[in-house]
């Protein structure tokens, strides 16, 4: 009987490696490499320089774990890729397909530098937004009246002088807005307020023109012909503005002051009732309640919000009073510097909804000079802003009695004022 080994290698069925197997090597030899050791002349099986006897010739299989897998990518080298993150087939830190791939550290966001891009981004958005209101702004005011067309002007002097205008223009109103904000139908403008503002670094002064007051209108250049004409003598101050419009008013109101304007605004009825209603109303305390039929006021003493209808009937009421004229331009400097306040506070200027509405509301009611800008128109707003929250000056022109139903004005009194507003100084008349 023939030993085990030899007969299993001299077998007469072929040099094969057990039952069944088509291959002449030992399958691990054949297709498991990574069990094969990579010496380039390894002895044969079985040979003294190979360090381990078997039966035969047929080396000692080494142990799991042992320093021939450990060192030759057996078992050790195998499960070391698991252990590592090493990714297989490709080598070291190598991505073959079905491997995985070593992943470092993600790394540390810089905050300095988005930092700074987001607040580039939110610059650029702000001046380019900034920029297009602005001349979105600028190109719907309607700068329609020339005052150098006024002749015989006074010097100017410090500061800056507005004449405010609120005149009774019913232009593209229909007749249902002329029912509810009981406006009348008569043709033609007249003036209902006339407010001079001046702004300057000793305070700002707010001064009511009673629309009743007893001027003299004198020698004019026509708006339309550019022919002199006049003078029209003594009349009411709205009489001017009804007889030649803007630019005659303002030639009156210099003559009988001696003050030069600076700048002439305008606003009508329809475009009034349209900024409070876009500010969302105006906020008001009311001394006393009163009413009108013929404005259609209806107030109840007591701080109360406004919307356009009402406010407008505020403003125009003048039947209710005594002394109409006198008391209406209280109203109307009271509640003309509390919408400036309203107009010029964060919650308008900062919310684009309420901002934009207002501003498109007012500027396409505004009659201006032109050299009016929106600089300027900024300035006014504000300036009544500040005069509603007591860091200015609100009055009557100093009236010192009548004559023909007409108020007259306190002569003395309107040349100090005229006197120390030319000079910027602080204003120490009073008026009614």
């Amino acid at each position: 009987m023939n030993e085990w080994p030899e007969g299993w290698s001299n077998d007469s069925r072929g040099n094969r490696y057990g039952r069944g197997s088509a291959g002449a090597q030992p399958e691990g030899a054949r297709v498991m490499r990574q069990v094969r050791r990579q010496e380039p002349s390894a002895p044969p099986y079985g040979s003294p320089q190979q360090g381990g006897g078997g039966y035969g010739g047929v080396p000692q299989q080494p142990s799991y774990g042992g320093e021939g897998y450990a060192d030759g990518g057996g078992y050790d080298s195998y499960d070391s890729g698991y252990n590592t993150g090493q990714v297989y087939g490709g080598g070291p830190g190598g991505g073959g397909p079905g491997g995985l791939r070593e992943r470092g550290p993600r790394p540390a966001p810089n905050w300095r530098k988005r930092i700074k891009w987001t607040a580039i981004t939110v610059l650029s958005v702000l001046i380019v937004t900034s920029v297009g209101t602005y001349f979105w702004a600028d190109s719907k005011l309607h700068r329609d009246v020339d005052l150098s067309k006024v002749i015989d002007r006074p010097a100017t002097g410090k500061g800056t002088n507005y004449l405010i205008v609120g005149s009774d223009s019913r232009a593209g109103m229909s007749d249902a807005e002329k029912k509810k904000l009981h406006t009348g139908s008569a043709e033609g403008s007249r003036t209902d307020s006339m407010m001079i503002l001046h702004v300057g670094d000793n305070g700002d002064t707010l001064i009511s023109l009673p629309r009743d007051s007893n001027v003299t209108i004198p020698t004019f250049r026509g708006s339309e012909s550019g022919k002199l004409k006049g003078p029209l003598g003594t009349n009411k101050l709205n009489a001017a503005y009804a007889y030649d419009g803007p630019t005659l008013l303002v030639r009156t109101v210099e003559y009988n002051t001696g003050l030069h304007i600076d700048h002439y605004v305008e606003i009508g009825f329809a475009g009034f009732a349209n900024i409070v209603d876009a500010v969302g109303g105006v906020t008001i305390d009311i001394d006393k309640g009163f009413k009108d039929k013929y404005s259609g006021a209806d107030f109840k003493a007591g701080k109360q919000t406004l919307n356009g209808e009402e406010a407008l009937a505020f403003v125009r009421t003048r039947h209710a009073f005594a002394a109409s004229d006198l008391q209406r331009t209280k109203n109307q400097q009271k509640f003309l510097a509390a919408l400036a306040h309203e107009v010029a506070t964060p919650s308008t200027v900062l919310n684009p909804f309420r901002l934009y509405p207002t501003l498109g509301a007012g500027l396409d009611s505004l009659t201006v000079d032109k050299d009016m800008s929106l600089w300027d128109l900024a300035s006014m707003f504000f300036a009544m802003k500040d005069v509603n929250g007591g860091n200015g000056v609100s009055m009557n022109m100093p009236i010192s009695g009548s004559a023909g139903g007409n108020l007259v004005w306190d002569k003395a009194k309107v040349q100090t004022l005229v006197t120390e507003l030319k000079n910027d100084q602080k204003v120490t008349v009073s008026g009614n």
